[in-house]
């Protein structure tokens, strides 16, 4: 392993307000015009980000590899979302988190978050090997 500064208890934030992009209707996800799951997740992981990018080397990136979140509450456009993720275990190149969000009134969103460890380059370089 590398040298970080990694920790248990790191917290990380991502704000955003809905647009209709990101509702249900748009993405295909639903039939609403209502923050859509996948638009949701992906403000968990910008959090997750947070907490994590600024205590890792710059050589290295985290990549999301598993994603366990129950989608509790509709948002309409136009309404403020926050989202916080906590990091709670470290395990080699492993980095758990709980996320969480919220609209200007409730919680909207809960649940777990993975995210590994690369190398920037040794991953730049297995995908070009890909194409």
């Amino acid at each position: 392993m590398f040298e970080s500064g990694l920790r248990v208890g790191l917290i990380g934030e991502a704000i955003g307000t809905v647009t209709s992009e990101q509702t249900a209707l748009t993405m295909g996800s639903g039939a609403f015009e209502v923050l859509a799951t996948p638009a949701l997740i992906a403000l968990m992981e910008s959090a997750a980000v947070a907490a994590i990018a600024p205590n890792i080397p710059t050589d290295h990136a985290s990549v999301g590899i598993e994603v366990n979140i129950k989608h509790i509450s509709a948002t309409p456009i136009g309404e403020n979302i926050v989202a916080m993720a906590e990091v709670t275990r470290l395990d080699d190149k492993r980095v758990y988190l709980e996320v969480r969000a919220w609209d200007e009134n409730e919680m909207i969103g809960v649940g777990t978050h993975t995210r590994y460890l690369v190398n920037v380059e040794e991953f730049e370089e297995r995908i070009r090997r890909s194409d």
